[in-house]
């Protein structure tokens, strides 16, 4: 399955969560470090949210 994060392409499992993603993107220190994640509408995600094909997830 194809996702966004931060812009970047990255191919998970379907049935992976955004930390999945995240971890793919090398980007999990960043929310350790205190910024969040994103969908593309600015909602914020948690990290065992769902993903579906397409999703875009940005880190702030």
């Amino acid at each position: 399955m194809k996702v966004y994060v931060n812009g970047q392409e990255i191919h998970i499992v379907k049935g992976m969560t955004v930390r999945h993603a995240l971890i793919a993107a090398d980007l999990l220190c960043d929310i350790e470090s205190g910024k969040k994640a994103y969908d593309d509408k600015g909602n914020e995600v948690g990290l065992g949210g769902a993903l579906t094909e397409g999703s875009r997830i940005y880190v702030k």
